[in-house]
C-alpha cells in the first residue's frame, strides 16, 4: 500500500505539468544542444523475493548525471547513486551512570548505499519522453549507531556496528515530464527501479543484541537483498 500511495503521490503531482505542459515558455536554445542532464529523487524501497522476509520497507534519496551520446538524447550513459534505510530503532539512556537527569539518544540504523554505471534509452517526445536503463556497479550493506542529545538531532558519537558489500546490476524505467523556464530545461522525474544484489550478510532492526558488561552480540541475516525503488524525482538538462 506505501508503494500505491506513493505513485498516487507521483501522478497528482505529474497531472498539472501534464494539463498545462502546452501553456509552459519555450526553451532559449535548441534542446539538441543540451549534452548532460543531472537530477535527483525521493525513492521508497519495497524488498522482493526472500528479503522480504526480513526487512519491510524503506526510504532513500539518490541521484544521477547521464551524458548524451547523440545530440537528440536517445542513447547516454547513466551513472547512478543512492542510499535506502530499511530500518531503525532508538533508545534513550542515561549519561552519567546512577542519575537520569541527562539522558541521550542511541539511534541504529540499517542502510544500502549504491552505485551503478549504464546505458539509458530515452523517446524524446515534447510532453512525456518514457526511458529505460540498465547498470552494473555495487552495494553495500551497513549498520551504524549514534548518539545524540535527547532535545536535539546533533550526534556527538557514532560507531559502525556491521558492514557487507557486494556486486549489483539494476535495471528500471520510468517518463519524463518535461517543462521549460527561461533559465533552465526542468523534467519532473518519476521511475522504478530493480536492484539485484544477490546474497549479502546484513541487519535488521532488532539485529543488535545488549549484553551486560556494555558488550553486544550480533545476529546478522544471510540471504538475497533484491529490491525495488520507487522514484519521485527532477532532472535538469546541462549544456
Amino acid at each position: 500500500m506505501d508503494a500505491l500511495r506513493f505513485i498516487s503521490l507521483g501522478a497528482v503531482l505529474a497531472a498539472p505539468a501534464i494539463a498545462s505542459g502546452q501553456r509552459f515558455s519555450p526553451p532559449e536554445r535548441p534542446l539538441d544542444t543540451y549534452r548532460m542532464a543531472a537530477g535527483g529523487s525521493v525513492s521508497y524501497g519495497l524488498p522482493v523475493g526472500e528479503f522480504q522476509d526480513y526487512v519491510d520497507h524503506g526510504w532513500g534519496l539518490d541521484a544521477f548525471f547521464r551524458w548524451n551520446a547523440d545530440p537528440h538524447g536517445i542513447l547516454s550513459l547513466r551513472l547512478d547513486g543512492g542510499f535506502v534505510e530499511y530500518g531503525s530503532e532508538t533508545k534513550r539512556f542515561p549519561l552519567l551512570p546512577g542519575t537520569g537527569r541527562i539522558t541521550v539518544k542511541l539511534t541504529t540504523s540499517n542502510n544500502i548505499a549504491w552505485m551503478g554505471v549504464g546505458p539509458q534509452l530515452t523517446i524524446p517526445t515534447p510532453f512525456m519522453q518514457p526511458y529505460v536503463n540498465a547498470s552494473a556497479g555495487f552495494s553495500y550493506f551497513f549498520t551504524e549507531s549514534s548518539v545524540a542529545g535527547s532535545s536535539d538531532n546533533t550526534n556527538f558519537a557514532d560507531t559502525q556496528n556491521y558492514d557487507d558489500g557486494t556486486f549489483a546490476w539494476g535495471v528500471g524505467g520510468g517518463f519524463l515530464i518535461p517543462f521549460h523556464t527561461r533559465k533552465a530545461n526542468i523534467a519532473l522525474d518519476l521511475g522504478v527501479r530493480y536492484h539485484g544484489n544477490g546474497q549479502v550478510s546484513y541487519l535488521r532492526k532488532g539485529g543488535i543484541e545488549d549484553l551486560p558488561g556494555g558488550q553486544i552480540l550480533l545476529h546478522p541475516i544471510q540471504s538475497e537483498a533484491n529490491l525495488l525503488t520507487y522514484r519521485l524525482g527532477v532532472s535538469v538538462l546541462i549544456p
